[in-house]
């Protein structure tokens, strides 16, 4: 088993300094020391160019599919490599087959990169866009599978967990619901994936996205899409990259044009990619793979139920995010008597975090300990 404190020094060497306590992982996570150091050698080799051939380069993406697989339950020809979580709702927003009528549906108050793609869509082919709203405050399973037998609802699309709240939906539940309608499911999983474990095939989901930068301790400009295998060979990509067809992997004769897409979700990859990011990301999901992905969430669950405790104790604080571990994942959001006047006390003490919507937002990640959470409860106490 990995030592966690050998792991700290040798991958995250300013935690030794005892000056930071980053509660910041749902916003950006810090690269390990491990991926810093493969961006410099790829970006090294990228100054020699003649030094990265094709094979090198198309074989980080074949790396990076495999990885991102494991961690949701899919095969590697369900995965694209993308820069973000946006590309993969608006690629599922543009594949599904929607006619005039047709009804989108989310939970209200997502973050944009769930809204702005389908109130585009709905404008665009004259579709109705309908958010759900908040039960007490959040996303409410009953109301949005009441909202799935409205007449014409076509697609749900939610967020996993929410950035604002915390709240985990039960994906299972909804995905199930979905199913038996015949209604895609969508999900934005960027603040769940890395802190909570998830299976797309018992969540009964069609498409998923999720960047790299959060929880995946990964660089900016990675990211992955999984569609669903039996719908890829249905779906034409928009729009298209020269290198979403079988016979772009032979550069001798890239005129012979015959639109024979990949069978895999690698029909839906906008290359040319950044390749030393996904070889970034790849360092960071090995790591991740070295401690174990259950040994991960039961940290994070640690650290985020500290928080919850926490907050439950305190009569000038308010804990938004759910107690219930089933109904959460690593982002605790609580709301003290001043939010503004909180936040800027804790990034005076070297205690980064977020402030959302009045709320404020903690984030730790498997390898912050205890010591370095209570730290910054003691500034907010």
């Amino acid at each position: 088993m990995i030592n966690l404190e050998e792991l700290r020094r040798a991958e995250f060497p300013w935690t030794g300094a005892g000056k930071i306590s980053y509660l910041n992982h749902a916003g950006t996570g810090p690269l390990p020391a491990r991926t810093v150091r493969a961006l410099s050698e790829w970006d090294h080799v990228r100054s020699e160019p003649w030094r990265n051939t094709a094979k090198e380069q198309f074989g980080v993406l074949a790396r990076s599919r495999e990885l991102c697989a494991r961690i949701i339950g899919a095969s590697p020809d369900e995965i694209a490599m993308t820069v973000n979580t946006g590309y993969g709702i608006n690629l599922a927003a543009s594949s599904i087959a929607l006619k005039p009528g047709d009804v989108i549906v989310t939970p209200d108050r997502e973050f944009p990169a769930n809204v702005y793609p389908w109130m585009a869509l709905a404008a665009r082919q004259g579709l109705t866009y309908r958010r759900v709203p908040h039960v007490n405050g959040l996303a409410d399973e009953d109301a949005l599978i009441t909202a799935l037998d409205e007449p014409n609802v076509k697609v749900l699309s939610v967020s996993w967990v929410s950035f604002e709240t915390g709240l985990k939906l039960d994906l299972a539940r909804l995905g199930a619901a979905c199913r038996a309608r015949g209604i895609t499911f969508v999900v934005d999983a960027i603040q769940g994936i890395g802190a909570a474990s998830i299976d797309v095939r018992a969540c009964h989901i069609d498409f998923l996205a999720c960047g790299g930068q959060k929880w995946l301790l990964s660089p900016w400009g990675t990211g992955f899409l999984y569609v669903r295998r039996e719908l890829i060979e249905g779906i034409i990509p928009q729009p298209v990259s020269w290198m979403a067809v079988k016979n772009s992997e032979d550069f001798t004769q890239l005129c012979n044009y015959e639109l024979n897409l990949f069978d895999s979700a690698r029909r839906f990859e906008m290359i040319t990619l950044p390749y030393q990011e996904f070889a970034g990301l790849n360092a960071s999901l090995e790591l991740f793979e070295s401690v174990g992905w259950d040994r991960v969430y039961a940290l994070v669950n640690e650290r985020a139920t500290q928080v919850v405790e926490w907050a439950e104790r305190r009569r000038d604080v308010t804990l938004v995010t759910p107690a219930d571990p089933a109904r959460r994942a690593g982002v605790i959001a609580v709301r003290p008597a001043n939010p503004v006047e909180a936040s800027a006390r804790l990034h005076a003490n070297g205690v980064p975090h977020a402030l959302r919507e009045g709320m404020l937002r903690l984030a730790p990640h498997f390898y912050i300990t205890a010591g370095e959470v209570d730290r910054a409860l003691g500034v907010l106490s």
